[in-house]
């Protein structure tokens, strides 16, 4: 299929359908990864942000966009990589936010700018089973690096806690 009969809505439309590798609850579009899409010179050109440095998703997402856009017909695209503003989880929507918390993970409280954390302050982490504020952090790193884990002190479950990067 050639560039001029694709659609951008066509584009955004199937990376939305792409899970993310490590919570597939939300797309890499709602995660924040995806920020451009465009048209250029007979090619897809899909604009990315990683996560963070060293991400182990970051290959990931970059092979299922390429092999999605092949299913879909285009053989000639290309990913250019962002940087600038990095990537942060004031990207992350309230829908994505919510997906978050009944996948089981508990959603990242607050802004970034908020940094309680350097200060030694933990965020206050709600359940995501009972929806108690008395949990406590049990480890800095939960099942991933962007994840902490926690427990609550109420029904004694143990979830993620996505971090505020």
């Amino acid at each position: 299929m050639t560039v001029e009969k694709i659609s951008l809505d066509t584009v955004w439309e199937v990376l939305n359908k792409i899970p993310d590798p490590e919570i597939p609850v939300i797309s890499i579009v709602e995660l924040g990864v995806v920020r451009d899409v465009s048209l250029e010179n007979d090619q897809v050109l899909i604009t990315i942000t990683p996560t963070y440095t060293g991400c182990p998703a970051t290959n990931i997402f970059e092979a299922d966009i390429l092999t999605s856009m092949k299913e879909l017909g285009i053989e000639n695209a290309q990913i250019k990589y962002q940087y600038q503003p990095a990537w942060t989880t004031d990207w992350l929507s309230e829908e994505s936010r919510e997906k978050l918390r009944v996948y089981g993970i508990a959603p990242p409280d607050g802004k970034t700018s908020d940094k309680r954390y350097l200060l030694g302050e933990t965020p206050t982490v709600k359940c995501v089973q009972c929806n108690s504020e008395n949990t406590r952090m049990i480890s800095p790193f939960g099942s991933t690096a962007c994840k902490s884990l926690y427990q609550c002190n109420e029904c004694l479950e143990t979830f993620d806690y996505f971090k505020c990067i």
